[in-house]
């Protein structure tokens, strides 16, 4: 199949999976914001898990018929609330416990579409938890929704379809909220290759970056061709307290518990004073499944060494679990099938000197409660880093947006705990995850490499002053560049010599906001060209603003430093020459701003050591 007329790439079929109220005011996009006139004609065509449609967040009262540009045809199905939502199984073997249509039983897909375009419901809360109004940042937009994904995860060749019907429906923009775990080329990923093809149609590919941080080299979704989203936190956060009959009061954190015990107490015990016949202390410690005493811990608060999920608690019966772990949690809140709280090494001690030194220890844990978070917004732990291993020229994540506790919509036969014999249901639900942040900025050590150009303005991105464009050429040179074969190149573009201009420039490079310097250990020197694009105002001046943090080994040259534009649409372009010496160190960075008095136009430069 390789080698037929008109075949870009054959790979094997594999999977992707998913990644998940205050979030769009904290970005400084509140309710008051001026709206266009337009945002009722933008579709938004989301690739996700299905949606529900009944969900008070896609209530469509008042929005008229869709836009003419639409071009989709409705899907037969026997479900009256779907008109032009889609689902794709290409096996066509349905999973038994799953739906033969676009609706959501997962609630990921659900979470996502109202993310991005959910209707305002007032008073919207996850069981009393998080309670404000859901809104999404486009709440009059449309949202025609693709489910290639089920309970068994996505097929590439599902993703494929879904990307296909999507661009020929007419949508503006793409959001995805699905990858991998291991890292592959561009054209061996569905996701790649379908945004690459909605590239072309002018439509816009936004997608997440990945949860599988803090570590380097795991970003997800890098094609330059999409907006790659991580994930940040929100100025909100929960804490859980527990109490004891002693009087101490323990803060708990990263859990969401949403049950109000109204301070009744119940007995405490140690998961490792109540071994199960076959199992032991040394096992039932950590209470995982099937290691307790049934008989022991039912009715009993349990305090337990790990950070698990609750399963064998909540089914033996107990009346809540107190945690602690050597290994802190993710930072996202996490919700259990029964009362829970996550409490630090030192509480747990006391805790437990408390258990072994009373005859009758008891205690309560209270529900959740939202307190501020003054350190917001800084990139969440899970959120993947770069670089990526195929491209570590290009810096991503391009973005940070909100990505940490995030409410919104939720299917009401989805679960909303890890433990599926938790039958409670819920119409929004608190999710974290990039696939959060990215239907919508921090010193740390990794920097760029975890939230790249920095957290997501939308009031200020309608009017950045300057951009960096990028045709459909350019990026298809830049697969010239990264070694795609011209065979390749030529059933993309008809033009079998494409490759040679750019086999003929040894500097050429893409025209990224970002700039990025793979190099090793030693001396470096690079010389990088950006062209700008004046959006601002027709007689404008830009001066370039170099920022080298003290300490930092190299140096920051720019030619010409000011750009002087005398109409819109103008071009110019710009030399940028980083020069310097790279440690043992991951990277270094520094930044180059172009400012005219009235915008900040910012790019971030990073030298990535790949030793």
């Amino acid at each position: 199949m390789t080698g037929m007329k008109g075949v870009v790439s054959v790979f094997p079929d594999g999977k992707k999976y998913s990644r998940t109220t205050r979030s769009w005011d904290f970005m400084g996009f509140p309710q008051s914001v001026e709206r266009s006139t337009l945002e009722s004609d933008i579709i938004i065509g989301v690739i996700d898990y299905g949606i529900w449609p009944e969900s008070e967040s896609f209530c469509d009262d008042n929005l008229g018929p869709p836009p003419s540009k639409w071009k989709g045809i409705c899907q037969n199905s026997n479900d009256k609330n779907f008109t032009c939502n889609k689902y794709f199984r290409a096996d066509g073997e349905i999973p038994k416990d799953d739906i033969a249509s676009p609706r959501d039983t997962d609630g990921h897909g659900t979470h996502c579409a109202s993310t991005a375009a959910g209707r305002m419901v007032n008073k919207a809360s996850f069981l009393g938890l998080g309670q404000g109004t859901a809104r999404g940042g486009v709440p009059s937009a449309r949202i025609a929704v693709y489910k290639p994904c089920w309970v068994d995860g996505c097929s590439f060749a599902d993703l494929l379809a879904a990307f296909d019907m999507a661009i020929l429906d007419g949508v503006d923009i793409i959001s995805v909220s699905l990858g991998g775990f291991e890292p592959v080329s561009y054209l061996e990923d569905p996701i790649s290759l379908g945004a690459f093809c909605a590239m072309r149609r002018g439509i816009l590919t936004s997608a997440s970056v990945g949860n599988s941080g803090p570590y380097l080299h795991t970003a997800d979704n890098v094609a330059p061709w999409m907006l790659t989203v991580g994930a940040s936190t929100i100025d909100r956060t929960f804490t859980t307290n527990v109490l004891l009959g002693n009087g101490m009061v323990v803060e708990g954190t990263l859990v969401l518990n949403a049950f109000d015990l109204q301070n009744k107490t119940f007995p405490l015990i140690y998961g490792g004073d109540a071994p199960h016949i076959s199992s032991n202390s040394s096992s039932s410690r950590f209470c995982l499944l099937d290691t307790l005493n049934r008989t022991l811990v039912k009715g009993k608060i349990v305090v337990c060494d790990t950070f698990d999920y609750g399963e064998e608690p909540f089914l033996a019966g107990a009346a809540g679990i107190i945690m602690h772990d050597i290994i802190q949690p993710d930072d996202g809140a996490t919700s259990f099938p029964l009362p829970a709280s996550f409490i630090g090494d030192s509480d747990a001690a006391r805790i437990l000197s408390y258990i072994r030194n009373s005859s009758a220890p008891f205690g309560t844990i209270q529900k959740s409660d939202q307190v501020k978070d003054s350190s917001a917004p800084f990139v969440g732990s899970f959120s993947s880093r770069g670089p990526h291993p195929f491209s570590p020229g290009i810096l991503k994540p391009d973005i940070v947006a909100p990505g940490v506790d995030i409410v919104a919509a939720w299917s009401p036969v989805a679960p909303v705990s890890e433990v599926m014999s938790d039958e409670r249901s819920a119409p929004f639900f608190i999710l974290s995850g990039s696939s959060m942040a990215c239907p919508h900025v921090t010193k740390n050590e990794e920097a760029e490499l975890a939230y790249g150009s920095g957290h997501i303005n939308p009031i200020k991105a309608k009017n950045p002053g300057l951009v960096y464009d990028i045709e459909e050429d350019d990026y298809i040179k830049y697969l010239c560049n990264q070694g795609v074969d011209q065979e390749i190149i030529t059933i993309i573009t008809g033009n079998d010599e494409f490759c040679q201009e750019i086999n003929d420039n040894i500097n050429w490079d893409l025209n990224y906001p970002s700039i990025t310097i793979p190099t090793s250990l030693g001396s470096f020197e690079a010389v990088k060209t950006r062209t700008v694009t004046n959006v601002g105002s027709a007689y404008s001046t830009y001066k370039a603003k170099v920022s080298v943090p003290e300490g930092e080994a190299m140096l920051v040259e720019v030619e010409p430093s000011v750009l002087s534009f005398d109409s819109i649409g103008q071009k110019l372009s710009f030399t940028i020459k980083v020069s310097g010496s790279v440690s043992m160190r991951t990277l270094m960075s520094a930044s180059l701003v172009w400012d005219d008095g009235h915008h900040q136009v910012r790019s971030p430069i990073v030298v990535i050591n790949l030793a």
